[in-house]
């Protein structure tokens, strides 16, 4: 899925330079898991791996393709289905829930309501994020995963794992430019699909792993890993409110929402890295409390946070160095005076803990 600071395309840079520095070890914590890319990488590469984020949508993701080590096999519900026209000999269990799913009828539910244009025409800018079609397509299939968790027809497991094909399906069909913070005044042609929900893959390393819905810095205590990494926000933008819309999907909570573009309230979500100076604070506390033998802040070149003052601060506990490659700028942030600058630099401060 397009989210801010992915590092699906340069994940192999990362671990190569992290091999070169003998950054080795078996358990992995990711900090800010985000759309869990990052964990799923070291997930491959046999580590045990442990994650976090704020988001509820990311804790989605995290159920399905961290701690989860397989497909699962829907036992309960498969029998209770009935078989689809298009259904294979070979189709696995997840394909066959996801064939059924696609098949619903449209309802006119909360995502309808509220981010289509017939379901908010009374509004002077109608809100165009799904065409009305796809809006009612997203709530039939939200609401029917919900009534199979409440029915006991699924496990959390798979429950979990229907709620990431969902939310990894959106963005495909999604009208906007990049994030969710606004939607585009006419329609981009990705959002003129039917939409059909898609199914996910996943890692199995044998081994389990531990993932968390919560603000990180309340986990310090419970850390104790042999990589800890950190991807926080560059710079003042929340994360919240760029993808509100899939927080809403994904818990499905019908809030109160606000504003041109339906946001909803997002004050418990907010992140300290995403000002200078609280962002400096809670570094040092996690280089500080945490149990780590490597710490890895994976950051922006044009980040708000100072080169200078991050090592200032990681040098109080052991050996720092960094490391830096150009990578391609994210699209929505390919604006301003850095409007003509494709490429910027990712930076590794690699702390090792002295003991």
């Amino acid at each position: 899925m397009r989210y801010i600071g992915n590092k699906e395309n340069i994940l192999e840079n990362i671990y190569s330079i992290l091999q070169a520095n003998n950054v080795k070890g078996k358990t992995f914590f990711d900090f800010f898991a985000g759309t869990t890319n990052v964990g799923r990488f070291f997930k491959s590469k046999d580590y045990q791996v442990s994650s976090s984020d704020i988001l509820y949508l990311s804790f989605c993701l995290q159920k399905a393709y961290i701690e989860n080590n397989e497909e699962p096999k829907f036992e309960k519900l498969i029998n209770s289905l009935p078989k689809q026209n298009s259904q294979n000999l070979f189709d696995s269990p997840l394909e066959i829930v996801a064939n059924y799913l696609n098949s619903l009828e449209g309802v006119e539910g909360f995502i309808f309501k509220n981010y289509t244009p017939q379901g908010t025409k009374e509004l002077p800018q109608p809100r165009m994020y799904f065409i009305d079609e796809n809006g009612k397509k997203i709530d039939a299939i939200r609401q029917q995963i919900e009534n199979w968790k409440i029915g006991n027809l699924i496990s959390e497991n798979e429950y979990y794992v229907l709620l990431a094909c969902l939310i990894e399906t959106i963005g495909f069909y999604s009208n906007i430019a990049g994030v969710y913070a606004a939607f585009h005044k006419h329609w981009d042609c990705r959002a003129l699909r039917h939409l059909e929900l898609r199914i996910i893959q996943f890692v199995d390393n044998k081994k389990e792993n531990i993932v968390y819905n919560e603000d990180s810095m309340n986990l310090l205590d419970k850390i104790d890993t042999d990589i800890l990494y950190l991807d926080p926000p560059y710079n003042e933008r929340q994360y919240a409110p760029n993808y509100h819309i899939l927080e809403t999907i994904a818990k499905y909570d019908e809030p109160k929402l606000r504003g041109v573009t339906g946001m909803r309230d997002y004050s418990s979500q907010k992140s300290r890295f995403c000002n200078p100076i609280t962002a400096l604070e809670d570094l040092n506390k996690i280089a500080n409390e945490a149990k780590y033998k490597f710490l890895v802040l994976s950051y922006n070149s044009e980040g708000i946070m100072p080169s200078e003052k991050i090592l200032d601060i990681l040098k109080q506990y052991g050996t720092v160095k960094l490391e830096q490659f150009e990578y391609a700028r994210f699209k929505s942030n390919n604006n301003g005076l850095a409007r003509t600058k494709k490429t910027v630099l990712e930076q590794l401060f690699i702390l090792k803990r002295e003991a």
